[in-house]
Order: C-alpha cells, then sequence, then structure tokens
C-alpha cells in the first residue's frame, strides 16, 4: 500500500474551470489519480459501539449508499465548490432535486408562487403534486414583478421559478424575484439547468436554493441520470438531509463518478457550444422561412438587458418557430441527418425537439400557448459539432418546408 498521499489543495482560491477539475477529491492511501468509485450499498464497522455511535451522529463515517457514498460525497463537494454553495445533497434525478429540496420545506396549508413557464414536469410537481398533499399554488407570469408581489399569502413559503425558460428562453429577473420572497418570508428556489453553473449565479443574484438535472450539461455526454440541490448547511440540516434519508432518491455512486468525470470538461464544453449557438441562432434569424428565433443574448431577445446584466452568456440552446406549425416542424425536423431527434438537452451530440409533443404535451394547447409554445416552435440544443456542418443540416431541414 502506497503511504498517504499529499493533502488536496483548498479549491477556494481557484478559478472555477480549475475547481472543476480538482475540486472535493478524496483520495484513499493507495493515491489513485482517478476519483475512486465505491461501489457498495453498505459499511462496516469495527465495533457495535461504532456502529451505534455512527447511526446516532456522534461519529463521522458513511452507513449505508443511501444516506451518502464517498464517491457521491466528491461529486457534492465539487458543486459545491463551482456553485459556492455551503452544502449539496446529489439525487437520482434533476425532477427528484426539484421535488425533494420543495417536499422537504412544505407541509399542508403551505403556499407555492412560480412562474407559468416550466419544464413539464416542473409544472406537473407545482399545479398537480403538491396540492394533493394540501400544498396549494399560483402560477404567475415570470416576468412581472407585480404579478410575484400580488400573488404572495401569509402562507407563501417558496417562489420556483427557472432562468431562462425551457424551452422559451425566457429571462426571469432573479435578484428582483428574490427581494420580494424575501419580504414576504419565502424562500427562493431556482432551477439553473439551462444557464449552468458557469453562465448564471443565483446564489450571488438572492437564491436561497438552486438545482441542478446533471443528466444535462454536467454529465454532457448523453450517459447517466442526476441531480443535485446547493442550499445553506442549515437548510440542508434542518429540512433536507432527513429527507432524503428516509425517502430514498439517492444517486447511484457509478453515476456519481460519471458525472465527476463529465464536469471536469464542462467550461471547455459550454464556452464551444455556446459559441456555436451564437452562429446558429444568427444563421436561422437570416432565414425567411423562420417566424422567430430566441436566443437570450441576441438584441432582438425581448430581454436581452436583463439576460446580459445576470448571466455570462446565452447559453448552448436556441429556439425557434416555423411556420406551418406541427406540419412544417416535424418535416424539418425529419429532413435532419446531422442533429438528432430527442428530448435531452445538454449533450456533446446537437439535438432537437418539438416540445408541443413531447416536453409539454400533457398541456392543452391553451395552456402551451400560455407559455409561448407554439406547434411551429422547436427547441435546438447545440453540441460540439462544428457550427458549419450544423448550419448545412438546418439549411437541409429548412429546404423540406
Amino acid at each position: 500500500m502506497n503511504s498517504a498521499p499529499r493533502p488536496i489543495l483548498d479549491s477556494k482560491g481557484l478559478r472555477p474551470e480549475t475547481r472543476l477539475v480538482h475540486a472535493g477529491i478524496s483520495r484513499t492511501p493507495f493515491g489513485e489519480n482517478a476519483e475512486a468509485l465505491f461501489l457498495t450499498q453498505s459499511f462496516v464497522y469495527d465495533t457495535a459501539e461504532s456502529c451505534e455511535a455512527r447511526f446516532a451522529g456522534e461519529e463521522p463515517g458513511y452507513i449505508y449508499s443511501r444516506f451518502s457514498n464517498p464517491t457521491v460525497a466528491m461529486f457534492e463537494a465539487r458543486m459545491c465548490a463551482v456553485e459556492g454553495a455551503e452544502a449539496a445533497r446529489a439525487t437520482a434525478t434533476g425532477m427528484a432535486a426539484v421535488t425533494a429540496s420543495l417536499l422537504c420545506l412544505l407541509k399542508a396549508g403551505d403556499h407555492v408562487v412560480a412562474a407559468r413557464a416550466l419544464f413539464g414536469s416542473c409544472r406537473y410537481v407545482i399545479e398537480e403534486l403538491l396540492p394533493r398533499f394540501g400544498i396549494q399554488s399560483t402560477l404567475v407570469e415570470g416576468t412581472d414583478l407585480a404579478a410575484w408581489k400580488a400573488a404572495v399569502r401569509p402562507e407563501t413559503k417558496v417562489f420556483f421559478l427557472e432562468s431562462p425558460t425551457n424551452p422559451t428562453l425566457e429571462i426571469i429577473d432573479i435578484a428582483a424575484v428574490a427581494k420580494l420572497a424575501r419580504l414576504a418570508g419565502a424562500r427562493l428556489v431556482v432551477d439553473n439547468v439551462l444557464a449552468t453553473p458557469l453562465l448564471q449565479s443565483p446564489f450571488e443574484l438572492g437564491a436561497d436554493i438552486v438545482v441542478y438535472s446533471a443528466t444535462k450539461h454536467i454529465d454532457g455526454g448523453g450517459r447517466c441520470l442526476g441531480g443535485v440541490i446547493l442550499a445553506s448547511e442549515k437548510f440542508v440540516a434542518e429540512h433536507l438531509h432527513t429527507f432524503l434519508r428516509q425517502t430514498g432518491p439517492a444517486l447511484s455512486p457509478f453515476n456519481a463518478w460519471v458525472l465527476l468525470k463529465g464536469i471536469e470538461t464542462l467550461s471547455l464544453r459550454v464556452e464551444r457550444m455556446q459559441a456555436s449557438a451564437v452562429k446558429l441562432a444568427d444563421f436561422l434569424a437570416g432565414e425567411k422561412k423562420i417566424a422567430k428565433v430566441l436566443y437570450p443574448f441576441r438584441d432582438d431577445h425581448p430581454q436581452v438587458k436583463l439576460a446580459k446584466a445576470q448571466m455570462k452568456g446565452g447559453g448552448t440552446l436556441v429556439s425557434f418557430e416555423v411556420p406551418g406549425g406541427k406540419t412544417a416542424a416535424f418535416r424539418f425536423a425529419n429532413a435532419l441527418r446531422l442533429i438528432r431527434i430527442s428530448n435531452n438537452l445538454g449533450d456533446a451530440k446537437s439535438l432537437v425537439t418539438h416540445p408541443a409533443t413531447t416536453t409539454h404535451q400533457r398541456f392543452t394547447p391553451e395552456a402551451r400557448a400560455g407559455m409561448g409554445i407554439g406547434d411551429g416552435l422547436l427547441r435546438l440544443s447545440v453540441g460540439l459539432e462544428h457550427p458549419d456542418d450544423l448550419a448545412e443540416d438546418l439549411a437541409r431541414g429548412l429546404k423540406a418546408i
């Protein structure tokens, strides 16, 4: 056996790109370079007294991988270092992170105010799941600060939003909503998945809790599912830790290991994908067959000033609308040969999605219209391919309509 490796460099003074590679590493005495993968359900103890003390929280250490695991803990520590959070807990999926961040805090009689423009599953949780447990909710136009303020009740405990929104890339003023939440005595939960921790820092804007689907950019290779909740140590200790421990939406140690390897290249991938997204948004905006292009950092985006004020870049997604509704959108998507049809995003491969029949298909046409999702809307998740090849493929789709 090798001697114990040198202590890990404190990541606090390191830049984000370096933290993505080094933060949170906990090496064994073997001195492995890559993070160790602890594929174990349970752990053993030297004595029964030690086991008792660990379950009582009097002795540090691991008990059961549903509660905590060394590989998962490294992923959580790295996410804390990148996001600037005090504490984090990983979950099996992004939706498990969203649901747990709300249910661990709320009880019957409480009230939630949420932006109307949400990912389909998030809106299901807010609009249908929570009311089953006596937790009421109000949906508001996210860009209307007066609507947030008017929706507050004495029992309001949580504000929830995503920005940019999926798939219309609407921008919500996080700092302003955070201020309203504080005045109401509520906590603000922000789903930051589209911006990634590199392009937007919700904690700096006043958010209390930040959630991610690590399935997206953090993995970046379409390989596994995962989620993470970031918050204060107090919130995790008083609300989240026991909820996760008892309900069990645990992240697989193997998936945590994959996510650790994926996050190392996050800055390189996001930089390249974003640069291509800018070029493709401009390309699509110059095409007569395109009715509308949505990209947060384009001058024609209705909230470009706000986007540039709270984000470091416009992101890796471009949404656009083709005239002719579903028929034209399907013709466009079916004609593509490089860009694949999928409901995922943040992948190394470019993917196109028709939200009205996939991520938001369960809503009525009227509800989708209220979120800005028409039958001709397509969402493009830009990957790592050469942007000229992608533009040529988009041109192929345009010819089909």
